[in-house]
Parts: C-alpha cells; structure tokens; sequence
C-alpha cells in the first residue's frame, strides 16, 4: 500500500476550525461521530465530497491532514464508488495538520488544496 497519499484533507465548517485552533484537537462532525471514525479525502476524492456532502454550505475550511504523523490510526476503507478514503479512528491533532484555508475553487471548479505558510 505504499502508493497511498501521505496526506489527506478534511473539510471543516467554520466553527469547527476555530474548535480545533482553539483546543488543539477536533473530535469529529456529527457524521465523524456517528461513523466511529473522522471522514477524510484525498486530494483526488476533495472536490467531489465538497459536492456531495457540502454543497450550498459557506464558511467552510480545508485542512491538509499529514497520515504520518497519525500511524496507525488511519484505515484505508472502500467508500464511494468502491475507492479508498483514509478515515481516523481517534481525534484530529492540529499538530497533524499542515496547512489550512478558508475553501475556495479553481477557475474550474476544483476545490484549491491549502498551503502551507
């Protein structure tokens, strides 16, 4: 499985990202929590979970997620349309998040990954 992104992303609503500035750790989303696990993309899988899942919501916020520094929390499991998504089976460290931005979209449509400062 070494051909697995090393990072992920994790789209978070606004009062949610300042939960996770502010205490260091992000719990989960009601759809997290009811899971079992933190629902995250790949950068392949980011634009059309926004889509799905977010579509017509503001204030929205990408995180890029580093899988390393996670370990063995992190589970590679078939979702949509049979492709993996990584998910988190424990909380969300900031110190695993790299870069965050508000979401936007490319003049395409896609959603534009964070950088990192």
């Amino acid at each position: 499985m070494s051909d697995l992104p090393l990072l992920a992303y994790k789209v978070l609503t606004g009062p949610q990202m300042t939960q996770l500035e502010a205490d260091g750790v992000f719990k989960g989303a009601p759809v997290d929590l009811a899971d079992g696990y933190i629902h995250l993309s790949t950068e392949a899988q980011l634009t059309e979970t926004v889509d799905k899942h977010f579509a017509g919501q503001d204030d929205l916020h990408v995180a890029a997620v580093d899988l390393a520094v996670l370990g063995n929390a992190i589970r590679w499991e078939p979702s949509r349309g049979g492709q993996l998504f990584p998910h988190i089976y424990g909380d969300l460290p900031l110190s695993a998040v790299i870069a965050y931005s508000p979401l936007e979209r490319d003049d395409e449509g896609r959603v534009r990954l964070p950088i990192a400062s």
